[in-house]
């Protein structure tokens, strides 16, 4: 049942940080809540991480804390591995439109008809003329009592040309993604061993990579796309994944040149790797596809929101720290998910509570129910690092809770079913799951749904595209 919700609403002026897509989506649910809204975006252009660029970071494993930051951790190949159907916003479907032939119509397009959709949605929505481009958060802080009331936010930025500002606001949205800041596996003997390491953040196309032997750590998406097209060029390629048994050693179907493993034992000073089935491979690079940090270098709240071990918190509903309720948030935090529409369940509510329509419980009510969940994976024996992932049923289960605190329609079931059939396919045919699919049924519904919707939204009917 969603909180009650009080007649009177509240306009504030909100910060919002980055403008990819959890930052686009939130400035518009802020602005249509009736708030003003300032997004800042370090980068040029809109997308976040579906902005690609060639460019890649000076230190290739990314731990040089000086180094100069690239924003994108695309490779050139990347393809979605959800369907667009399931992934666009609920009122601005992501489906193919009329263009000059330069889009990508298919099922799984790649990285640039993402984009080419998120400017769309921009567009539509008037959403540029919030942002400031090339505009770099170097601090966001409550203010001092002193200064102003304490629901005040304090945020100082700098312009690539070098010009600072210090700014107040009410709020403080933080949309900034969690894929620039790399984790790296860790290998025993790795500090003596001669070859050369990079993360996957710096990875854009296989050529520099042919007729090497490459081990790749990590099985997940990055990992298993990543390993196949650099297995174009390459010598060999061994994958290592800590999802396997200790025994495994098998060549991947399609390939004569690519095999499976179990998690790295060693690396040794003459070049070699151990596997932990064995097997010694002799490698001229490691690629680390372990994932990413969550990472927020210009946030400072004096301890009440902290990362430990990949888990930011506390948290009420992965979104609002209790202590900064509701002047600070997080939007995008969750993965393993159908993340559009999430972001915008998510901006949904933490606009309707900004503006005092919908109401938050107490600090006190917060605090519990944010440790009765850390409790709960605990008593699971879930990791810490795995507290934002959300597998199974949960991503549904916490959207329909979101779209509920907002009298928002819940999450179709068309979507549902597509996301499950296609992880479905992931799993048992990952080399052309993105090419090949049984659920047209669905596209059919999701079409037939959205137009529903939009006819009980009469005020979104000119949104409407044929």
């Amino acid at each position: 049942m969603a909180p009650s919700k009080p007649d009177a609403t509240t306009s504030l002026h909100v910060a919002v940080i980055g403008a990819g897509a959890a930052g686009l989506v939130a400035a518009r649910e802020l602005r249509r809540e009736g708030h003003s809204v300032v997004v800042l975006e370090r980068g040029s252009q809109i997308g976040g991480v579906w902005a690609y660029t060639s460019q890649v970071e000076p230190d290739p494993l990314s731990v040089d804390p000086t180094r100069p930051v690239v924003h994108s951790s695309l490779y050139r190949s990347l393809r979605t591995n959800i369907p667009r159907e399931c992934m666009g916003f609920t009122d601005f479907p992501f489906a193919t439109r009329p263009h000059d032939g330069s889009r990508d119509p298919r099922r799984h397009p790649g990285h640039s008809e993402v984009l080419a959709y998120l400017q769309d949605f921009a567009k539509e929505f008037d959403i540029e003329e919030m942002i400031r481009f090339d505009t770099e958060v170097v601090k966001a802080e409550p203010a001092a009592a002193a200064e102003e009331n304490s629901r005040k936010w304090r945020v100082e930025s700098r312009s690539s040309d070098g010009v600072a500002a210090d700014e107040m606001y009410d709020a403080v949205v933080v949309c900034n993604g969690h894929y620039t800041e790399p984790r790296h596996a860790l290998i025993a003997g790795i500090d003596s061993w001669p070859g050369k390491q990079i993360h996957s953040h710096n990875y854009r196309v296989p050529d520099p990579f042919k007729d090497q032997v490459v081990i790749v750590i990590g099985s997940s998406a990055s990992g298993v796309d990543i390993s196949r097209d650099i297995a174009k060029v390459a010598k060999e390629v061994h994958v290592s994944s800590r999802s396997t048994s200790p025994e495994t050693y098998e060549k991947l179907p399609g390939y004569d040149n690519l095999w499976l493993h179990p998690t790295i034992e060693t690396a040794c000073e003459d070049g070699s790797v151990v596997f932990q089935n064995g097997k010694t491979v002799y490698a001229d690079t490691i690629m680390h596809c372990t994932g990413y940090k969550y990472y927020f270098p210009f946030l400072d709240t004096k301890g009440e929101v902290t990362v430990d071990d990949n888990r930011v918190g506390p948290l009420y509903k992965h979104v609002f720290p209790p202590a900064l309720a509701p002047g600070l948030s997080f939007i995008g935090l969750p993965w393993q998910i159908t993340p559009f529409p999430m972001f915008e369940l998510q901006s949904k509510w933490v606009s309707a509570v900004l503006s005092g329509r919908v109401s938050l419980p107490s600090q006190d009510e917060m605090m519990e129910d944010a440790k009765a969940f850390y409790d709960k994976l605990e008593t699971l024996g879930i990791p810490k690092r795995y507290t934002h992932l959300m597998p199974d049923d949960s991503q549904f289960e916490y959207d329909n809770w979101l779209a509920d605190q907002c009298d928002y329609p819940r999450i179709e079931k068309w979507r549902e079913q597509m996301f499950y059939i296609g992880f479905k396919r992931i799993y048992a045919q990952s080399a052309t799951y993105r090419d090949n699919w049984d659920d047209d049924h669905l596209i059919v519904e999701a079409y037939d749904d959205f137009v529903k919707f939009m006819s009980s939204y009469p005020e979104l009917l000119p949104m409407l595209k044929t």
